[in-house]
């Protein structure tokens, strides 16, 4: 895929300095301020090679934009008790729901959810690496005092935030508390994110609900 999102980063070959909040005063870049037609910028981080979020991203005009309804795990655990938090476990990366040491139900419902995420997108013709904006929604896991963003992190960098900004080679992944291995996903793109601790989910055992905005490719992209 041509890719049509440009990044703004710090260190990166090439490219100027991100506005981010380390900068005492306003930095103005003119790729954020009039990003081009059908094109998005994405505002990184400075000084990190392999950043998890964008700060922001700027869309130009004429870009057509998907967006997803709010996407939980499916029940693919069917050993488990239906409206458990099991029963959200990927079966499918995790047979029989049994989880590797140091993998969580929120990890593990994580992956199932962005797996939903990509087959959503694969329906509008898009892929992971056209989500420019993503937006995160957890519950505690049960007895749990907080959501578990660490597990939640960990899903999320099998699929997006997975490369180099300096050569782009792939950087690899923990699943749980193994070593880290290459990503179930190879993906650049790092969408702007917001992850919000919440009380309840629509679906009893959920613990994961995510939605996503994507770009359309330009014409000559696909």
């Amino acid at each position: 895929m041509i890719r049509r999102t440009a990044l703004i980063a710090a260190g990166a070959a090439g490219l100027c300095l991100s506005a981010t909040a380390a900068f005492a005063g306003p930095a103005v870049f003119q790729d954020l301020t009039s990003p081009k037609p059908r094109t998005t910028v994405s505002n990184l981080p400075a000084g990190q090679d392999n950043p998890m979020i964008a700060s922001g991203v700027a869309i130009g005009a004429d870009t057509a934009i998907y967006k997803t309804s709010g996407l939980g795990p499916s029940a693919l655990n069917t050993a488990a008790p239906a409206g458990s938090e099991q029963r959200y476990i990927d079966a499918v990366v995790f047979p029989g729901g049994v989880l590797p040491d140091g993998v969580t139900v929120t990890e593990a419902q994580g992956i199932n959810a962005l797996r939903r995420i990509g087959e959503n997108l694969a329906q509008a013709g898009l892929d992971y690496d056209d989500v420019i904006t993503m937006r995160v929604f957890l519950q505690n896991p049960a007895g749990a005092e907080k959501a578990d963003f660490d597990g939640w992190n960990r899903a999320y960098r099998q699929y997006f935030a997975n490369t180099s900004l300096a050569d782009g080679s792939p950087v690899k992944v923990s699943l749980g508390s193994a070593a880290p291995a290459d990503p179930f996903v190879v993906n650049p793109a790092r969408p702007s994110r917001f992850a919000l601790e919440i009380e309840n989910l629509p679906v009893n055992g959920w613990l994961v609900e995510v939605e996503v905005d994507a770009a359309y490719p330009a014409p000559s992209g696909k």
